[in-house]
């Protein structure tokens, strides 16, 4: 077998990297641990991590503007970092925010990419509005994209380099605020713990778990899943559904799952509404079992027979279970169902599909672009407008959806960010991530609230919101969900 032998201009470059060590005065372990962190960084301020080599940390476009976390993210992180390159060339006075998230998602997480795709361009709508549309004002807004890998897999890489740039020299370099923050999971939760023990401030979009409270300098713009839950249940009331059956996903790192549930159990049942004395349960870790699981629950429905199902699950799993009732053997009996707002990472395919099992479903959703037109109270016209039919949005990503709420809760949560920054700034407060985490307070009412998309957004103490305006929801037959109604998270 012929040897391979490196080519001479290997050779060459191999004895120059070994003679600019000598030079340096590096002796064999510097030179590999510098060899290592060449081949380890993705962008600056990015770094292969993991088995996967998934690139993690957080970039802000300009340094690096031909990298992105994955290929379908190319366009909104360009645009991000054209924007961010623009304020930091002309603007002397502007602040950074990081927008994190899981954005190398793998089958095993609950957002999809289509799902994180639009919470990138939500997230660069507001900083598009702050800079220079109709919220223009000072400071301008640096955007950075932040990774945390599957399943927040590395969220501690991500986390400590946020934390490092709240810490630099300069002040416009700083992080005052991270905002996306993930699903409601046991990784992200300690995540933030994390951040808030480093006074950055921080706004969830979509985590709607309710035992996410009372971590300092978080608020979340998202309703809980209290509010969810209470919502769904005033729903099915008014339209006389009497005898529920709640099916959970009982998985340990799954809060929203179980939180939903619990939240469900307080309300619904009274003296002419009833449930079971025990969920029906799945355990969603166990991947060889849990559609199994799935199967004979839906077996022990048909003798049952409730007038509705409560699916405490995530959106994924939503599916198969749905699968699993088209094929039921009581073909004579219908079902519904209703779940809650994980069903916003299906994708439209899944949709489609899931429409077609002849199973009538509903779900209480974050936010919807339509719910102006159901209660004016409930929203901001000029901020739900940029999302709706013939909106900013649909002319700047033309075929992306407009009803699962992931790009509306993104604007809302940058856009709440941006608020405190602003008003930290304009009362002449040094402007620090606990600064601004404490302006949170002030944002009570309609009128000192945040003109959100998804509402008038304010928050209590614990970092919930006040009020939250909550959508329901219905399949349709062509696998979209159209607006049914919109009630108030406080309806009981």
């Amino acid at each position: 077998m012929e040897m391979w032998r490196p080519t001479r201009p290997v050779v060459h470059w191999a004895v120059g990297v070994l003679v600019t060590a000598l030079v340096l005065g590096l002796g064999v372990p510097q030179l590999y641990g510098w060899w290592q962190r060449r081949e380890a960084r993705c962008a600056e301020g990015v770094e292969r991590r993991g088995p996967d080599e998934e690139c993690v940390g957080a970039a802000d476009g300009v340094t690096d503007p031909d990298f992105a976390f994955a290929g379908h993210l190319k366009d909104i992180q360009r645009k991000i970092g054209d924007e961010n390159r623009e304020v930091m060339e002309k603007e002397k006075n502007y602040v950074t925010i990081a927008y994190m998230t899981s954005l190398t998602v793998e089958k095993d997480d609950s957002n999809s990419r289509d799902a994180i795709r639009r919470q990138l361009q939500g997230a660069y709508l507001a900083q598009i509005r702050a800079n220079r549309r109709d919220l223009s004002g000072s400071p301008k807004i640096r955007l950075l994209v932040a990774n945390t890998g599957s399943g927040a897999e590395h969220w501690r890489y991500t986390v400590d380099r946020l934390i490092a740039l709240s810490r630099a020299e300069r002040r416009e370099e700083r992080v005052l605020a991270v905002t996306g923050l993930g699903p409601s999971t046991t990784e992200n939760m300690e995540a933030m713990r994390r951040l808030s023990e480093e006074g950055i401030a921080m706004v969830a979009s979509t985590m709607s778990a309710t035992n996410l409270t009372d971590i300092a300098g978080l608020v979340r713009v998202a309703p809980t899943n209290r509010d969810e839950a209470r919502a769904a249940s005033a729903y099915l009331k008014k339209r006389g559904y009497e005898d529920a059956v709640i099916v959970e996903d009982e998985a340990k790192k799954n809060l929203y799952a179980r939180t939903l549930a619990e939240e469900f159990r307080k309300v619904f049942p009274d003296k002419e509404h009833t449930l079971p004395e025990e969920n029906a349960v799945y355990d969603a870790s166990q991947p060889d079992s849990w559609e199994g699981e799935l199967r004979w629950i839906v077996q022990n429905l048909c003798g049952e027979e409730p007038d509705v199902v409560y699916f405490a699950g995530r959106g994924k799993h939503l599916m198969s279970f749905i699968n699993k009732l088209a094929n039921r053997k009581c073909q004579q009996r219908d079902f519904t169902v209703m779940t809650g707002d994980d069903t916003t990472n299906l994708t439209t395919d899944q949709l489609r599909e899931a429409a077609e099992k002849g199973v009538d479903v509903y779900y209480t959703g974050l936010a919807h672009p339509d719910m102006w037109e159901k209660d004016r109270t409930a929203v901001s016209r000029p901020s739900a407008a940029f999302f709706q039919e013939g909106g900013w949005m649909s002319k700047q990503f033309p075929g992306e959806r407009r009803d699962d709420a992931q790009a509306m809760m993104a604007h809302d949560a940058v856009l709440t960010a941006i608020t405190a920054v602003r008003m930290t700034s304009l009362d002449g407060s040094v402007l620090s991530g606990k600064a601004v985490a404490r302006r949170f307070r002030q944002l009570r009412g309609r009128d000192q609230g945040v003109e959100g998309a998804s509402g008038f957004l304010s928050f209590r103490n614990n970092g919930d919101p006040i009020d939250r305006a909550v959508p329901v929801l219905k399949l349709g037959p062509n696998g979209h969900f159209a607006l049914d109604d919109v009630l108030r998270g406080d309806t009981r």
